[in-house]
């Protein structure tokens, strides 16, 4: 379910805490690297259970409103189309969904302040009254009003991701990625899935379970960046010989040597794939100046390591792209 990209940055960030702890177990690091991946998938639950919440919340407003002294027509026989979701219902009633539930030990009663904030903001919005006064009701108009309320309404919650940090140091980074995995995780839900039916994985499934490619991926990324650190540092000095390597942005270093990692030691990905993720993850996460600094450098390196045949990809194409 995570995109290769999502994984670098797990990577480059797993990595800058390994260097910065100056430890020299490539295992323990490794070690955190997956507990920080596992971590994200907790609050990817959370953000599903929150959804969840939100519709609990509503149903118990409506349930409030029929015990009013003098009730209206509309607090008597309420739209419920919301309360109803059948997405929502699906959801509530996976198996795997409330194992991890289960085993996060999630129980949001304590916020149920945020939990009413977010109500209103969603029953304010123009999607929701466009969504309960629509003539039509189909799952998939139950499924885009949850996508739109976790784009909308949760992802510029700032309460929200204020209570995420305090949770979990990692879960500031993770909170966006959470959310978008929450909508992968909305679209690919269908009608027919029953109870159990698996959640999607962090990984992308593969025939074979003991050879994840994408698990495989992170582990080798990792490694072979700590293992040939001082090469490819070594490599990165003499392309930048009119600066001095602690003036460069630790975050530029890291990002090139990742790079050179993908270069030399992953035959199946291609050149200009790895060039240009490796150009967005410094616009990310680095200086505004880091996109043309580490473009410039890896272009000089790539010609150097194809001069001397050290990239070698298979795959008809692959060299040059």
């Amino acid at each position: 379910m995570l995109s290769r990209r999502h994984l670098r940055i797990k990577v480059l960030l797993a990595l800058y805490a390994f260097f910065q702890s100056q430890t020299e177990s490539i295992a323990a690091g490794e070690k955190e690297l997956f507990k920080s991946i596992n971590k994200l998938y907790e609050i990817f639950i959370y953000q599903l259970s929150l959804l969840i919440e939100i519709v609990e919340y509503a149903h118990k407003r409506l349930e409030e409103n029929k015990l009013k002294f003098f009730p209206t027509e509309e607090d008597l026989n309420p739209n419920t189309r919301f309360t109803e979701n059948k997405v929502i219902k699906l959801l509530d009633a996976n198996k795997d969904f409330r194992k991890h539930y289960d085993l996060y030990k999630i129980n949001w009663v304590d916020e149920e302040e945020m939990i009413r904030k977010l109500w209103v903001e969603v029953r304010e919005s123009q999607d929701f009254k466009d969504y309960m006064a629509s003539e039509t009701n189909t799952f998939n108009d139950d499924r885009e009003i949850l996508i739109r309320i976790v784009k909308k309404q949760i992802t510029a919650s700032e309460i929200l991701h204020f209570y995420y940090e305090e949770k979990n140091i990692h879960w500031s980074d993770d909170f966006f990625t959470a959310n978008m995995l929450v909508i992968k995780t909305l679209k690919a839900l269908k009608p027919t899935w029953g109870e159990s039916h698996p959640l999607p994985e962090l990984f992308k499934e593969t025939v074979d379970d003991d050879a994840n490619e994408d698990r495989e991926f992170v582990k080798d990324l990792f490694r072979k960046t700590v293992v040939h650190s001082d090469e490819y540092e070594a490599l990165i000095a003499e392309k930048v010989k009119n600066w001095e390597m602690d003036r460069i942005a630790v975050m530029d270093i890291l990002l090139i040597k990742m790079a050179l990692a993908e270069l030399i030691e992953f035959p199946s990905i291609p050149i200009k794939v790895t060039l240009n993720e490796y150009i967005e993850l410094a616009k990310m996460y680095s200086t505004p100046k880091s996109k043309v600094f580490v473009n410039g450098i890896l272009d000089k390196l790539i010609i150097d390591l194809k001069n001397s045949k050290k990239i070698k990809k298979t795959g008809r194409g692959l060299l040059e792209n």
